[in-house]
């Protein structure tokens, strides 16, 4: 297997002198997150997310299928992560390594577990048919903090989404084209985000927030906190590494939530703009603006 090439002695040494200085390499604040931008392609349901060099795919799908024998009245949500040798040298085709197991994981805790979508919306015959959602991942630049921006891109994604409209008629399900009728938004019931902190020092005194590649990989400790913009935590992850005091993880849950409820405003604006832009009066409109320039 390839193994992830590391920073140099002097990269290593640069970095902790710069962070004695209370200085980060990118000229960034320590509790400031890199340019985040979000796109959405011409399809529903499909999130461009961007922060710094890192940049991911998320694309929802949706099919009529069985339920789970022990839930007949709930639809299916899945999460699948897709990180390719085109994003590191590193990564193997067909053999998941730690990052991906440790960003599906964090995913799976933050948006399924915590039943951001309504599952039960998502039956049409119980028992017999349901409705099943899949999220699929694809990472295209990995330069740290994968999770957080994962993260961002599939509730974005999910919000973009919308289903095929149905008719029921006793035990017969009619699935309508878009063409036929108007697709249907799904039913999320919150927006869990993630905001991942990183800590340096010898005992972690330290904390970084959204850090890149290099700063990854010279931390001591990481910890992943998921929560709403109501101040609901999801998840907890605190993976090893340099321990956290208590006065230290009710400053970063603070932190969390002041980053999570910027981002939800974020996507709700990017969202707001998307609509008008597939309106069509809206968008004839800015043409019309656009040509009398």
């Amino acid at each position: 297997m390839p193994r992830e090439i590391g920073p140099s002695l002097n990269e290593r040494q640069f970095f902790q002198k710069a962070l004695q200085e209370n200085l980060r390499i990118d000229g960034r604040a320590f509790d400031q997150f890199r340019a985040l931008e979000l796109d959405f392609g011409d399809e529903y349901g499909v999130a461009d997310v961007r922060l710094g060099k890192t940049r991911l795919i998320t694309k929802i799908s949706a099919e009529v299928t069985a339920p789970f024998p022990d839930r007949p009245f709930d639809g299916i949500f899945t999460i699948s992560t897709e990180l390719s040798p085109m994003t590191l040298p590193s990564f193997e085709v067909a053999r998941p390594s730690e990052t991906e197991l440790l960003l599906s994981r964090l995913l799976e805790k933050t948006l399924r577990r915590s039943q951001a979508l309504d599952t039960e919306s998502l039956c049409l015959i119980a028992g017999s048919q349901v409705w099943s959602v899949r999220a699929d991942v694809h990472v295209l630049s990995h330069d740290g903090n994968l999770v957080d921006a994962a993260c961002v891109g599939v509730v974005a994604a999910l919000r973009h989404f919308r289903k095929p409209d149905t008719a029921i008629e006793g035990e017969k399900v009619t699935v309508f084209t878009l063409a036929e009728r108007e697709p249907v938004p799904l039913s999320l019931l919150h927006d869990p985000l993630c905001v991942t902190f990183s800590f340096y020092g010898d005992a972690g005194e330290t904390t970084l927030l959204d850090a890149t590649m290099l700063e990854e990989q010279l931390r001591v400790g990481s910890m992943t906190i998921s929560m709403n913009r109501h101040g609901e935590l999801c998840q907890i992850a605190k993976l090893g590494g340099a321990p956290v005091d208590a006065v230290a993880l009710l400053h970063c849950t603070n932190v969390a939530l002041v980053k999570v409820k910027e981002i939800s405003a974020f996507i709700a604006q990017r969202l707001k703009e998307d609509a008008a832009k597939r309106d069509k009066g809206g968008l004839m409109a800015e043409l019309s603006a656009e040509n009398a320039r």
